[in-house]
């Protein structure tokens, strides 16, 4: 049976206070529950149909984002202190508070940090701004009517070190009010280049699903460092090449189109002539390289262009005599 508990615990003032009930509305009772946003707790958070009491502070509330306790009890001693005799404590032995709050991830804060010192060092776009938070910093918590937006004040940034310092300040919030939240870290400008997903070896084409784009620090990166896709996919390596490393110029190169002792179509053209003989390559190529080619009956070697996998063309005036000898050669 649910008890009506006088603050003074005496049934003499519990039974008029039945006896009234009917007269009355509501029934003040206890939650078992609340959720607060100031820095008190008050009467009407606690007990449900208070009245005028509703909103005398009685309690500290938790910091912002925490919840805690009040054994009831105390929260009967604390309505006894404002006048209120009777209410239904429903069974309720404590009343959780959880203080609401607003948090603010380290991404936003992230964000406000790159843009601050992009305007501050001179980078044009804040995107190239990489920050990495010391492990101290964490998401700030707020109140949660604060909708002003953060921003970095007392930027300090050693480019040397490339360290930086800073405080966070929300003019719609009281505690960054009271206490600026200070971050630190480093930064620096980067770029997003391409790098392996995994090892290759020489002579293995890159493909589209082969490259994850990576940030790294500009000052890091040399002139023949490549910057875009582009020159990567549909290239091969020209030496063993490990993951997660940005790619140079130099260490890419089209397609072994032929490779040395490979046999191929040598095709001779020439203005209304065109004859095709097999030969082997002496030596491999890509697309473009002009190599060595052995007509293995003749013995006679030509240089000439690789036009494909495993085809090479030699175009000239003189290709058609070339071509006439060539192609007698491989008949005999």
């Amino acid at each position: 049976m649910r008890m009506f508990l006088a603050l003074a615990f005496a049934a003499a003032l519990a039974a008029p206070a039945l006896a009234s009930t009917p007269a009355d509305p509501a029934i003040p009772s206890l939650k078992d529950t609340a959720s607060v946003e100031g820095e008190f707790v008050r009467l009407g958070d606690l007990i449900e149909n208070i009245g005028a009491n509703a909103k005398t502070p009685v309690f500290r509330a938790p910091e912002l984002g925490q919840s805690g306790t009040i054994q009831v009890y105390r929260v009967i001693e604390a309505a006894r202190a404002n006048g209120v005799s009777v209410f239904d404590t429903r069974g309720i032995s404590e009343v959780v508070i959880t203080r609401a709050a607003r948090t603010i991830p380290i991404a936003e804060i992230e964000r406000a940090v790159a843009e601050t010192a992009a305007k501050q060092i001179g980078i044009d776009n804040a995107s190239n701004v990489s920050v990495y938070f010391d492990s101290s910093v964490r998401p700030l918590v707020v109140e949660p009517n604060a909708a002003t937006a953060l921003r970095i004040v007392q930027f300090n940034y050693d480019p040397r070190s490339q360290r930086f310092d800073a405080s966070i300040d929300m003019p719609g919030s009281a505690v960054t009010r009271k206490k600026a939240a200070r971050i630190s870290g480093y930064l620096y400008e980067s770029v997003e280049v391409p790098t392996l997903a995994r090892a290759f070896s020489r002579g293995e084409i890159i493909r589209d699903g082969d490259i994850e784009m990576q940030r790294r620090p500009k000052a890091e990166l040399t002139a023949d460092t490549l910057r875009n896709t582009a020159a990567v996919i549909g290239h091969a390596a020209r030496r063993d090449l490990r993951a997660g490393v940005p790619l140079r110029v130099s260490e890419m190169m089209k397609p072994e189109l032929v490779g040395r002792g490979d046999t191929v179509t040598l095709t001779f053209e020439s203005p209304g002539v065109m004859l095709s003989v097999r030969a082997r390559a002496v030596e491999s190529g890509t697309e473009g390289d002009v190599i060595p080619v052995t007509n293995p009956q003749s013995k006679r070697t030509v240089q000439a262009t690789v036009d494909g996998p495993g085809h090479v063309i030699v175009r000239s005036m003189k290709a058609a005599r070339s071509a006439s000898i060539e192609t007698a050669d491989s008949v005999k």
